[in-house]
């Protein structure tokens, strides 16, 4: 017979996974694409131990990490982008990674690790939250980390996890260069727990660029400079649509040339040209083409206060 111990302890839980990969098994064939998976994964391990972490287990393209406290898991997940964006193998194929963390208590059994603090982890690095070259993190991870670390954070308003009786507040941890729009983490805290409840607000996310749209002023996004979110591609019209607060909902009204496609939750794509509809829940916006694989010209959306 064989005997388990099962210890409860606080931990920070990091999954990190690869984004780009279904392309690279498609490009590079499965033996190429296994062999480099399998690097960027010994890659992140190598990150993960030099700032007191341990990999519990990988998943296919996926790692799933533990550490002492928040902030070795916030310095290794900054690290861990760093190192992926330097080598200029992974660079070549277009890898990247996208990042989530949960501080909590969690169960630790025969070297693995289990419970509500894993499930949350999870949650954060799914791609419906966390997109590639992005770390995002429970608020209640980073509310005890202080300003003299260096690390800055956007808030991306709140989130639904599995179990849960309420949606929990989340972050975006900067690690790139551009520091536009960021506060630092207590003041983020701050304006979090400060934030009426009941005002109609909605987030959206760009890359590395967060905004929040309330009830009183349109956002504009197209190529022209002046809109509010500037999109530069092809397929994007100057004018190629406007958001704003109407009728009690937020609407998008689609203005552009080749329209737009708007996906919320698990729902079938919605084609919008020349029309408007209202932003639910949370999802995503295609501006001028249909929803792509790991597009990264997609716009983030999460409605609050409805």
């Amino acid at each position: 017979m064989i005997s388990t111990m099962t210890e409860r302890h606080p931990l920070t839980i990091l999954f990190a996974d690869v984004s780009g990969s279904t392309r690279l098994f498609e490009t590079r064939g499965d033996e190429v694409a296994r062999r480099i998976v399998a690097n960027v994964l010994l890659a992140l391990a190598e990150v993960s131990a030099r700032h007191g972490g341990r990999v519990v287990k990988t998943i296919g393209d996926e790692i799933m990490c533990t550490f002492p406290a928040p902030l070795n898991g916030l310095l290794a997940a900054t690290d861990m982008h760093r190192r992926i964006k330097s080598d200029p193998e992974f660079q070549r194929d277009n890898l990247a990674i996208r990042i989530g963390l949960h501080h909590g208590d969690a169960l630790v059994e025969n070297g693995d690790v289990f419970g509500d603090a894993v499930n949350t982890a999870a949650r954060m690095a799914d791609k419906s939250l966390a997109r590639r070259d992005q770390i995002v993190a429970t608020a209640s991870t980073v509310n005890g980390v202080t300003n003299t670390t260096g690390l800055r954070v956007r808030p991306l308003g709140s989130a639904w996890v599995l179990g849960k009786q309420a949606p929990i507040e989340i972050v975006d941890v900067l690690w790139q260069e551009d520091v536009a729009h960021v506060t630092t983490v207590q003041r983020v805290m701050t304006a979090i727990d400060a934030a009426p409840p009941d005002r109609p607000r909605l987030i959206l996310r760009f890359k590395s660029q967060v905004f929040e749209v309330d009830e009183g002023t349109p956002f504009s996004i197209g190529r022209d400079p002046a809109s509010s979110l500037v999109v530069e591609t092809e397929w994007v019209s100057r004018n190629h649509a406007l958001i704003e607060w109407k009728r009690g909902y937020f609407m998008l009204a689609d203005r552009s040339t080749n329209g737009s496609w708007l996906k919320i939750g698990d729902d079938d794509e919605l084609f919008v040209h020349r029309d408007e509809t209202h932003l639910r829940r949370s999802g995503t916006i295609s501006l001028g083409q249909a929803h792509q694989v790991d597009d990264a010209d997609l716009i983030w959306f999460q409605c609050g206060g409805e």
